[in-house]
């Protein structure tokens, strides 16, 4: 698999991670004095953002925001673990059996881009929750 697919696949398996690492209740966490969101509703957006790419790249074009997590599903922790997994599988299995050559590279790194994106954001929630990391992100970003 191409190099820039691995990277891709190692980011979502990274914030599968730190969700599992997180409690039920942290994803209700906010950043104190701070325009924010939740933890929580930071997982719409990415579950949100792996199925509207995955989409994209299956079409070669973007064709707008979806996401299959409802609002009372934010919070629930099973279901954006369950999600999390599934919009990554999803991922694998497309680019597992697309070719390269036949895939929008610009949909692909901004996929890569918005994931990566987030994890600074959890990384700014974390901190300011005192709430730890992942080993997984401890080795990436050693924090």
């Amino acid at each position: 698999m191409d190099t820039i697919c691995k990277r891709v696949l190692q980011s979502l398996h990274l914030t599968e991670d730190f969700y599992k690492y997180i409690s039920e209740s942290h994803l209700n966490l906010k950043l104190n004095n701070l325009p924010s969101n939740t933890i929580g509703e930071q997982a719409y957006c990415i579950i949100g953002a792996r199925e509207s790419y995955l989409n994209a790249l299956k079409k070669g074009e973007w064709s707008g925001f979806s996401c299959s997590l409802f609002k009372n599903e934010y919070y629930d922790h099973s279901i954006v673990i369950n999600k999390l997994e599934e919009t990554r599988k999803n991922i694998h299995n497309f680019l597992e059996g697309t070719c390269i050559d036949n895939v929008n590279l610009n949909l692909l790194i901004d996929l890569l881009e918005h994931e990566v994106q987030h994890h600074g954001q959890l990384i700014r929630y974390a901190y300011a929750s005192k709430l730890g990391f992942p080993n997984s992100w401890n080795t990436r970003y050693t924090v």
